[in-house]
């Protein structure tokens, strides 16, 4: 399941795609557009600075804004970026496969088609698509 930090972070990068001037919009303005708490995105926001999908400055003039162009985004890698791996089960994170039953294991190809599934819906989506009227 997707967790409201996932959910909201693609509401701040689709604000800041709507919103692209060039220009630094503050966090205040973006959290009045969505109706969502400013110190919640402020947790939320300091993540997509570290993981490096938007860009932000302090003081006067400060906020944030996208390092990409809104079309150079995919929204899988802005949810797993703020929630993690997208794997639906255990056994399916990481690489390397590391369940002892794997060889024998009936629902194994199961769960991987349906981890793909995802993966490529994800993936597939630009953020640019989110906001497209």
């Amino acid at each position: 399941m997707i967790s409201t930090k996932g959910r909201y972070a693609l509401r701040i990068m689709t604000d800041l795609a709507e919103h692209t001037d060039g220009n630094y919009i503050p966090l205040k303005d973006i959290a009045q557009r969505q109706g969502i708490s400013k110190k919640y995105l402020e947790i939320i926001v300091r993540d997509l600075v570290s993981g490096g999908l938007v860009f932000g400055i302090s003081g006067k003039g400060g906020g944030y804004r996208l390092c990409r162009k809104p079309e150079e985004y995919s929204v899988g890698e802005i949810l797993e970026l703020t929630e993690g791996p997208l794997a639906s089960v255990a056994c399916l994170l990481g690489d390397k496969n590391t369940c002892p039953r794997a060889a024998d294991c009936q629902t194994l190809p199961m769960w991987s088609e349906f981890d793909k599934m995802v993966h490529d819906f994800f993936f597939g989506k630009k953020l640019t698509e989110l906001i497209a009227k």
